[in-house]
């Protein structure tokens, strides 16, 4: 009696035919209960052993009863057939399969398997590895914060860095065109999924995954978002469906409805505009900002998650404390802060006497004042601070009450090119002026409602992009972002 022989294959990560869709779906359901594998999966797999064992014994009858398991009836359809977030979503019938097979809730979206947490691919960074602080006893979490899979990491052991610098890094794979991998590394060590791509960007020394990047993290209200935080959605139920992270690069525009995200999916990193906060499951992303955070020019990291230089002093700002410490009723230390910053930058005339932590008209007039000097109209010039006037404010950024440009801006009259940073999401300078007016004198700012203003907004992307299209230029010559010959065509 001749022993069947079961030949191993490694699926290939592109490859849609059924046999190589059906070994992935297999190797999602194999993982563990506690990685996000199915409880009804194992049970299948060890009633697959006995009725192998079984088959052997009585004759190989074992053969075609683990043929009639592994193969379901019916026609099949390639898992890879439709693309989601992380990786490509099963049809109706999958899921419907899949379903039966789990006791778990149904999953709110496509399938999206991802890697686990894991060191990264080569050589380990440097210095040692961040500690995690006791996690809070079970039942402490409040609404639908997803859960942590171990306590939180310090914050003084984590890699220091700028928004820049976390922009710059997820710039990288986007320019690479790295492909979407759940099991390969690129030459950085970082996992090639959603997970591994912001692990990389926040230069973590480990691969994590959609169910611990929280640890590294403290959670903010969506209003709060900056270049360089992250949305998130973990599915805990089932994390191999819906489960997926951005990057936030800055809003499209001011209404806040949409922002540049920055994504590893299939089929490789890409940068585009994604309505707020995803393009389903919308309600059940999270924002969260990497603890390592610093301000200033330098954080000590590297753009690929080499070696770490010292970093330098970050300059001390105050983290924005929320809307609710402003406004009608408000009365604390933030409304003092906020008048004495508004009278260094020309809006002493609005009080008849000295800043005070009561809220007051004269807070309103002088913080709406503030903001109309940047060029904002309508909701974004109603008096109340945002996240975005109150950075400006902490950091000396933008125009003065009366015009005159705070620091980054008073060298606008150059003549030269800047640089590709001061015209971003989320920037906001007197160069950004100087680009749009210039626009609209050579006839290209017909994107312009209101201004041109020193924020840099969508309208000044598409009117630069109808300039570089003048030129004859075509595709990522003509992306809508200004650089040196850009600038000179322009102003010449």
């Amino acid at each position: 009696m001749s022993v069947p022989v079961f030949e191993e294959f490694e699926p290939a990560a592109d490859c849609g035919c059924p046999g190589c869709a059906q070994q992935r779906r297999g190797l999602a359901l194999g993982l563990p209960v506690r990685a996000g594998g199915h409880p009804a999966a194992h049970g299948a797999r060890r009633a697959l052993v006995l009725v192998t064992a079984a088959g052997v014994v009585l004759g190989g009858g074992g053969a075609g009863a683990a043929t009639a398991l592994s193969h379901p009836e019916g026609p099949f359809t390639p898992a890879d057939a439709v693309p989601g977030p992380e990786a490509g979503g099963g049809t109706d019938m999958d899921a419907a399969v899949l379903r039966e097979r789990s006791a778990v809730t149904p999953w709110p979206g496509p399938e999206t398997p991802q890697g686990g947490r894991g060191p990264l691919h080569g050589a380990p960074g440097p210095g040692s590895q961040p500690t995690a602080t006791p996690a809070p006893p079970p039942g402490t979490g409040t609404g639908t914060t997803p859960t942590s899979t171990t306590g939180q990491i310090a914050t003084g052991t984590l890699r220091p860095t700028t928004r820049a610098e976390i922009i710059n890094r997820a710039k990288l794979w986007v320019a690479a065109q790295v492909p979407y991998s759940m099991e390969k590394y690129w030459t950085d060590g970082y996992r090639q999924d959603c997970s591994g791509y912001i692990s990389m960007a926040w230069n973590l020394r480990s691969n994590e995954w959609t169910g611990s990047l929280d640890r590294f993290a403290e959670r903010i209200d969506r209003t709060e978002l900056q270049p360089g935080d992250i949305l998130l959605f973990h599915n805990p139920a089932s994390p191999t469906r819906g489960s997926h992270v951005t990057i936030f690069g800055g809003w499209t525009d001011y209404t806040h409805t949409s922002y540049i995200a920055y994504e590893q999916t299939k089929p490789r990193t890409r940068k585009q505009a994604t309505p707020m906060a995803y393009w389903e499951n919308s309600d059940r992303y999270v924002a969260y900002r990497y603890k390592g955070v610093v301000s200033g020019g330098s954080g000590g990291g590297t753009s690929g998650g080499g070696s770490t230089a010292t970093p330098k002093p970050p300059k001390p700002a105050t983290p924005y404390p929320g809307a609710g410490k402003f406004g009608p009723g408000a009365n604390n230390a933030y409304v003092t802060q906020l008048g004495k910053l508004l009278v260094e930058r020309g809006g002493k005339k609005y009080y008849s006497k000295g800043p005070g932590p009561k809220w007051g008209a004269a807070d309103r007039r002088a913080t709406q004042a503030f903001q109309l000097a940047q060029g904002w109209k309508g909701k974004e010039a109603d008096g109340l601070p945002g996240p975005q006037t109150w950075q400006l404010l902490v950091t000396g950024g933008g125009r003065d009450i009366g015009g005159s440009g705070g620091s980054g801006g008073s060298s606008a009259n150059a003549t030269g090119f800047p640089g590709r940073g001061y015209f971003r999401p989320g920037q906001s300078n007197a160069y950004v002026e100087k680009l749009g007016k210039q626009l609209v004198k050579r006839g290209f700012g017909k994107h312009y409602l209101s201004g041109p203003g020193p924020r840099w907004t969508e309208a000044d992307r598409r009117n630069v992009e109808a300039f570089q299209r003048a030129q004859g230029w075509r595709g990522g010559a003509a992306d809508g972002y200004p650089g040196p010959e850009t600038w000179r065509r322009l102003f010449r």
